[in-house]
């Protein structure tokens, strides 16, 4: 396998260069600081090579930086965030949670206790096939988000 091609960012003005160091002095994101340190640095004569032994980070990284900011500028240099996992309770199955939680368990026509407690709300709620099941932390969380005690 031969020599790959030496890479370098294309021509930086100096309006561009003043961007990229004010980014890397203030960013906080450090996917985006460690971006623009590439490029700056990149942007200075450095090889793709040099910039793997200063920054740490293997080649194909450096390459990708590079051609993403030849081709999009500074947007590239944003982390591309996706929102996570989907939930796999629904708005409206959390919010028939919460009616229930807000109710005595008297109501249910449980007697022995005046309140929920985490388990027995989670055995109520599968018992009742409103969820096939959910932990009590999962349970928490969505108690807590509707601001329900």
């Amino acid at each position: 396998m031969g020599r790959r091609p030496s890479v370098f960012v294309r021509p930086v003005s100096v309006e561009e260069g003043r961007k990229l160091q004010r980014i890397s002095r203030t960013a906080k994101d450090p996917v985006r600081l460690r971006r623009a340190i590439v490029v700056l640095i990149s942007a200075q004569g450095q090889t793709v090579n040099d910039i793997t032994s200063l920054m740490q980070v293997g080649e194909d990284y450096v390459r990708d930086v590079i051609h993403a900011f030849n081709e999009r500028g500074f947007a590239a240099l944003d982390p591309k965030w996706n929102g996570g996992r989907r939930p796999a309770i629904s708005k409206r199955v959390r919010e028939h949670i919460c009616l229930i939680a807000r109710t005595s368990p008297t109501d249910w026509g449980i007697t022995g206790f005046a309140t929920w407690s985490l388990s027995k709300l989670a055995a109520r709620l599968a018992e009742r096939h409103v969820v096939p099941r959910i932990s009590r932390e999962t349970l928490r969380r969505i108690l807590h988000e509707a601001k329900v005690s």
